[in-house]
């Protein structure tokens, strides 16, 4: 048995052959899916800029290679990478995700047919790579609802959120199908990067097509077109749709669109994707689609179609599922502007445009746009956590200190290289310059990294327990 026959099942390279005629091309593609996947990162605009981020990394002999339909994303070669990529300063304190170049893709198109969106939701959001480029390209304005099926990654979603200062956000944990019937078009752009049998990412998983079947793709489409037309009916007429797979099967990705396109063919049309960036034309379908092969720019698989929705169209049957009471109370307007002006004294910028709930000792900053939704779905989560009340005032929670953490307040302390990671480590410090006396936030390359108290002759660490690192960490 050849090494590609092992690697791939027949059924598989059958499709393939006769997606890629050109034998030169099959033969391209096949060697391209045993090579290593390139490494790539998304530059997070939320916290620092593409320009300011890479003069910050010059030092480092990283060759930056800019991707092309992504201006934030770079591949990213380094001479030394014994280091990993996640263990460097510049990812912990949310200055990159660590984001597969074609995976921009999507976001790229949602946005670059969509007009300054308010309601825009992440359908299949875990891990979070996708919602926090979203939240980068609304400038952490309006609301994204960012829904993960999987319970076991919600918590991963939202410590991505956090780290990259996401403040808009809200998550639910359902099977996304519910949204059409629930939220009858409440959305001005949608992305459903849908479950798929994920052909496209065999580069970094040999095993990825280990259960691949013709069968198991045609049994994927069928949840394909009920989450496609659960994203179709909740989004508004207007509205832009992005379809995105790592798949490369016709299966899931042209006849998946083809049943929507048939089912509502006066409320429905293709936004061309052909110009989205230099050379999509190499990957673009004669529908309009992008259909790239690993071997075209050296990256996964991947499909994306965008779609804008041109009328309404007759409601879904409304669920009967109970979304329960709402445990959140809006604070007082008194009680609001103090909170307000004690988080400002303690360095923390609330946005004007988030709202101040509280449910028991917590005080929550919700985005306003989400206030509408509430009682008409289930969240897991929203917004911020702003503090915790308790008898001598409020205790700030980490996510928001780094969201909202001001480094030009007056009480703050920069440490040294030596002692962010001592930080990250979750070690006291033992400051060799003046330190504030009372709260104060510590920063490291002009960011913050937390909120901490000077006790004797030491900073106290206040880093979150279960966010500790051991090992290497930074250069």
């Amino acid at each position: 048995m050849s090494e590609t026959s092992s690697f791939f099942p027949a059924g598989f390279l059958d499709q393939m052959q006769q997606m890629l005629s050109d034998e030169a091309a099959f033969s391209e593609f096949k060697s391209f899916c045993h090579l290593p996947l390139r490494r790539s990162l998304r530059v997070n605009t939320l916290k620092i800029s593409v320009a300011d981020f890479l003069q910050l990394v010059a030092s480092y002999n990283w060759q930056l290679t800019p991707i092309p339909w992504c201006a934030e994303g770079f591949w990213v070669d380094r001479p030394d990478d014994s280091l990993p990529l996640g263990s460097v300063a510049e990812h912990l304190s949310g200055l990159f995700y660590i984001q597969e170049a074609s995976s921009m893709l999507p976001v790229s198109a949602l946005f670059a047919h969509s007009d300054s969106p308010q309601y825009v939701m992440d359908m299949a959001a875990a891990p979070g790579s996708k919602t926090t480029q979203i939240a980068a390209a609304m400038g952490n304005q309006g609301m994204i609802l960012a829904n993960e099926y999987s319970a076991s990654r919600v918590k991963v979603l939202h410590a991505n959120l956090s780290r990259c200062g996401v403040t808009q956000a809200a998550i639910t944990h359902f099977d996304a199908a519910v949204f059409g019937p629930a939220l009858p078009e409440q959305f001005d752009a949608i992305l459903l990067d849908a479950p798929c049998s994920g052909e496209g990412v065999i580069r970094k998983d040999p095993q990825a097509l280990r259960n691949w079947s013709l069968e198991s793709c045609q049994a994927i489409a069928v949840t394909q077109q009920q989450l496609l037309d659960s994203a179709f009916h909740a989004l508004a007429p207007g509205g832009t749709l992005v379809y995105s797979t790592c798949t490369l099967n016709h299966i899931e990705n042209q006849q998946v669109l083809a049943s929507l396109l048939n089912r509502y063919p006066q409320a429905v049309e293709v936004v061309p994707l052909n110009e989205l960036f230099t050379e999509a034309e190499r990957v673009a379908t004669p529908e309009g689609y992008l259909h790239v092969f690993p071997q075209v720019f050296n990256c996964e698989g991947f499909f994306v179609a965008c779609l804008r929705k041109t009328a309404a169209v007759e409601p879904l049957p409304v669920p009967s599922y109970k979304v329960g009471k709402f445990p959140f109370t809006p604070l007082s307007g008194k009680l609001s502007r103090e909170v307000r002006q004690l988080a400002a004294a303690s360095g923390l910028r609330c946005p004007e445009q988030a709202e101040l709930w509280h449910r028991d000792k917590e005080i929550w900053l919700f985005p306003q746009a989400a206030v509408p939704l509430f009682g008409r779905v289930r969240f897991s989560r929203i917004g911020l956590k702003l503090a915790e009340t308790f008898n001598k005032g409020y205790r700030w929670q980490y996510e928001a200190v780094v969201a909202l953490g001001d480094p030009q307040h007056t009480a703050v302390y920069h440490l040294s290289e030596t002692q962010a990671e001592e930080w990250y480590r979750g070690r006291d410090i033992y400051p060799d310059t003046e330190v504030p006396n009372g709260e104060m936030l510590v920063i490291y390359q002009g960011q913050v990294l937390g909120l901490a108290k000077r006790v004797g002759q030491r900073i106290k660490n206040s880093y979150p327990r279960e966010l500790v690192r051991d090992g290497r960490l930074f250069r």
